[in-house]
């Protein structure tokens, strides 16, 4: 069941730089959509869309088989979620607990069901304890779990995040990517995440979206879109590390394989089965 559509859009920023040359994306609902590209790619740009943030200059986006253009703008806000990549740019409030009530007070709904929704989020994010600290006080990573919160106490239905993990150290990507699934998985949030952490997109996502250039060049899941080895470097973008180990040792070393594995779990599954069948064909 398809939840958002983007159909043809484009947009051009005020100096006149195209940031979209007629995009067009069908994102199911449910899934764990990764958008990859380089930097100018219109990354940024295409999730802002997403959101009502920026507005096409052509083309429309579907929301639930409703245009966007028939949504008033708090709805559209409500549904679907925005998470900016510098918590910097979203925190405002003096406390933790005031910046997550911000979106349900803006909404207009009593004071006692912004109090469960605060409480809620926070719980989400592993951030309740907090909830009376001022947002100074914390960390880069627990500004960014903040920001999920406030998005979160909306109830979205769609989470659109702008490279969440940038800034983070591996431990604080492992702990936001394992809370992204968590709300993907058993809160049936539909997520959608601008990354050039190409690693991490075979270990979490569902699907992937390359862009270059203000265009779409391929979707489709890990396997499909990383098997096309010569149009990643195309689109500027490595494959996933491990996935570049396994094409030096099909393409250089003439280990046959199928596809590449493109995860540890993988690659070991593929080099333990080559291990065990090379040992009986030895001794048989």
């Amino acid at each position: 069941m398809l939840t958002l559509q983007v159909r043809n859009i484009q947009y051009r920023y005020h100096d006149g730089t195209v940031a979209l040359r007629g995009v067009s994306l069908d994102i199911k609902k449910g899934e764990f959509l990764a958008i990859l590209g380089p930097n100018g790619s219109g990354k940024t740009t295409l999730l802002k869309h997403l959101n009502g943030l920026l507005k096409p200059a052509d083309g429309e986006i579907v929301l639930n088989q409703k245009s966007f253009a028939n949504y008033p703008p708090k709805a559209i806000f409500q549904k679907v979620g925005f998470v900016f990549q510098d918590p910097n740019d979203q925190l405002f409030a003096p406390s933790v607990w005031e910046d997550v009530a911000f979106g349900p007070m803006n909404l207009g709904f009593p004071k006692n069901e912004i109090a469960g929704r605060v409480d809620e989020a926070l719980s989400l994010v592993n951030m309740g304890l907090y909830a009376n600290k001022t947002v100074d006080a914390l960390s880069f990573g627990q500004k960014k779990r903040v920001c999920i919160a406030g998005v979160l106490a909306m109830k979205p239905e769609i989470l659109v995040l702008d490279e969440p993990t940038c800034g983070l150290d591996p431990a604080g990507v492992t702990s936001l990517m394992t809370l992204l699934k968590e709300l993907n998985c058993k809160h049936g949030i539909t997520i959608i995440m601008a990354t050039n952490a190409i690693d991490l997109v075979p270990l979490y996502m569902n699907r992937l979206a390359i862009m270059y250039q203000g265009t779409l060049l391929r979707i489709g899941d890990p396997e499909e879109v990383f098997s096309n080895a010569a149009e990643i470097p195309y689109a500027c973008l490595e494959l996933p590390q491990i996935a570049q180990l396994m094409q030096i040792l099909r393409d250089e070393d003439h280990l046959p394989m199928d596809s590449l594995p493109l995860t540890v779990g993988d690659a070991r599954k593929f080099l333990t089965h080559r291990l065990i069948s090379n040992h009986l064909t030895i001794h048989t």
